[in-house]
């Protein structure tokens, strides 16, 4: 038996995956367990002992450590810049030194997460570049094996902010790296600091923000961002700062991830001055949109670049750039990419699962494939811990006798207004609710959108949520088919469709698309059948599970969700639990 553990730790979304015999089994971000710190940078002490106790493994049967870091990488190029820029470069290389130490620590990190004597341990640790991984992470887990074209781009990873690559086979070849101190990952950030979302994480605020504004700073971002005939991109000396060497994982007093200052005091001259936290007026609405525009038109760029290089219509795509949906899109309009592919966790988490196949592949030189056709990698709990989770609401429980009969119920419930908390199966790999930790609605009701992010989820009113929707009738909403399983593309609705789908229609008109097929999560897709016979809209809208939280991972955790806020019910497994407002006709969304 060959069995692989992959994880990435030592800065934010850490996470760990395991892969036996080239076959994945289990993955899950360390923030959906233990404490639950979105973005956690802590060692996946509680990922790995679960991905070990789940498929009854100790260490000592774990053949392979795969981690997403490789700190003798582009060496030349960090150098060359500690040399260029000795008072920021300095530090940068102690904390290069300090990682490397820390590194090479992985079997004590190990043996003491799972309490085993590290003298039994008999792994190979292999590492893997940054970029390298997170190709890895989308192409060695597509359908694809005949010449693909891979891209990642973050803000950084080993010295690089953007990778290109020709993929074929088992082969990954790299065709051209981005060197820091370009990156468009710290361009986008280094904007959202300026306008006042100044936390780790919040650049899928401004995108969702950017459709408000007019782009008036086209020109600036133009200065800002350059996209050279034949190249890739560049950022405009002076106006950004990369990290100055600060600790990799430090954290606030709340345990929330700390960044340093992407941009510098030269940036005003050109935006004016910058925005305090929780300000939102036209003209941050404006920066977010043209920090947009220029993203968008910056990726196509590269892309069409890629396009010239690696000549196919098939696309893998990752890094926390890929996320953005919106740039997905006009990629997918804009180039002659035709077959994209985008894991579900196409951030630096996922990057746990690309050592762990490039493991596979490479330094093992297996050729058998894994496709990746659902995200549902995470824990599941017995129905005897969701019966009693359900009891301690000391609310009435129904329990169905069969799946079907509890999905006809909640299709009851959502089509006439209620919003549902629905817990089913195995937990989702990466950051969206996909169908088994989701918040759900009815998608055609004018005020659910609003009663939702501020009953509910209690968070900026301005943020849109996604339509889950069946995958045969995707063509019927959107304008673009687009197979987008892992919700990571924001799609046009079609015109007659917007006011109709108010709860899901962003004010461009736009969704963040997921499509629902049979296979993948038949359950969820029976669910909005079943609403689609009540409605004649094969749509719900779905949010993530939580409430300024990682999403819920435990049914106890559902139950304490649904208890705090005002979600009208909640399915867990065949259990559902109504709270009194329904027995008199109500819901939230009245």
């Amino acid at each position: 038996m060959t069995a692989i553990l992959g994880f990435n730790a030592f800065h934010a979304d850490s996470a760990a995956c395991l892969v036996i015999d080239g076959k994945l089994v289990g993955a899950v971000a360390e923030e959906r367990l233990g404490i639950r710190r979105k973005h956690t940078s802590a060692f996946p002490v509680n990922a790995i002992r679960w991905l070990l106790s789940s498929n009854g493994l100790r260490l000592h049967d774990i053949t392979h450590v795969a981690v997403p870091r490789d700190t003798s990488a582009n060496r030349l190029e960090k150098m060359r810049w500690i040399t260029l820029n000795p008072r920021k470069g300095i530090p940068a290389a102690l904390e290069h030194l300090r990682r490397s130490k820390v590194t090479k620590s992985i079997l004590e990190e190990l043996s003491e997460a799972v309490g085993e004597d590290p003298g039994s341990a008999r792994f190979q640790t292999v590492n893997v570049e940054h970029h390298l991984a997170h190709i890895a992470s989308a192409y060695y887990v597509s359908p694809f094996e005949q010449l693909t074209a891979g891209f990642s781009y973050d803000a950084s990873g080993d010295f690089v902010s953007a990778m290109a690559a020709r993929c074929e086979g088992s082969e990954i070849t790299i065709e051209a790296r981005v060197h820091l101190p370009h990156s468009l990952g710290f361009f986008y950030t280094a904007m959202c600091q300026f306008i006042g979302f100044d936390q780790f994480g919040e650049e899928y605020k401004v995108m969702g923000l950017a459709p408000y504004g007019e782009d008036h700073y086209h020109e600036e971002m133009e200065q800002l961002v350059a996209t050279p005939g034949g190249g890739w991109f560049r950022l405009a000396d002076g106006y950004f700062g990369m990290h100055g060497g600060g600790e990799s994982g430090a954290l606030s007093d709340d345990g929330f991830p700390l960044m340093g200052r992407f941009w510098r005091d030269k940036l005003k001259t050109l935006l004016g001055e910058p925005t305090t936290r929780g300000t939102l007026t036209q003209r941050e609405k404006d920066i977010a949109r043209s920090t947009q525009v220029r993203f968008e038109t910056a990726a196509s760029h590269c892309l069409q670049h890629l396009y010239r290089l690696v000549p196919t219509e098939r696309l893998v795509m990752a890094g926390g750039c890929a996320l953005n949906g919106v740039a997905n899109s006009h990629i997918l309009r804009d180039t002659r990419f035709r077959q994209p592919y985008l894991q579900a966790a196409a951030s630096d988490d996922g990057t746990c699962i690309g050592a762990a196949f490039h493991c596979w592949h490479r330094t093992l030189g297996r050729g058998e494939r894994f496709h990746m056709q659902h995200a549902f990698w995470g824990p599941e709990y017995d129905e005897s811990v969701m019966r009693r989770a359900a009891e301690a609401t000391h609310l009435p429980v129904e329990e169905h006798h069969s799946m079907a009969a509890c999905i006809e119920t909640v299709a009851d419930l959502i089509s006439l207004g209620a919003v549902v908390g629905w817990y089913q199966g195995r937990s989702e790999w990466g950051p969206r609710a996909l169908g088994n930790r989701s918040i759900l609605a009815n998608p055609a009701i004018a005020n659910m959108k609003d009663t939702i992010n501020a009953k509910i989820k209690r968070r900026e009113s301005f943020r849109p949520f996604a339509p889950s929707v069946l995958t045969e009738d995707v063509s019927i909403y959107f304008e673009q088919d687009v197979f987008s399983p892992f919700m990571m593309h924001v799609v046009k609705f079609r015109p007659e469709w917007r006011e109709r789908l108010p709860a899901v229609t962003h004010i461009d008109g736009t969704g963040r698309l997921q499509s629902v097929d049979s296979e993948s999560n038949p359950l969820y897709h029976a669910l909005i059948t079943a609403v689609k016979r009540r409605t004649g809209i094969g749509i719900v809208l779905n949010t993530s599970f939580n409430e300024n939280e990682p999403v819920v991972d435990t049914p106890e955790q559902a139950v304490a969700c649904f208890m705090r806020t005002d979600i009208d019910a909640l399915c867990l497994g065949r259990y559902v639990i109504r709270k009194s407002s329904l027995a008199t006709g109500e819901t939230s969304s009245q």
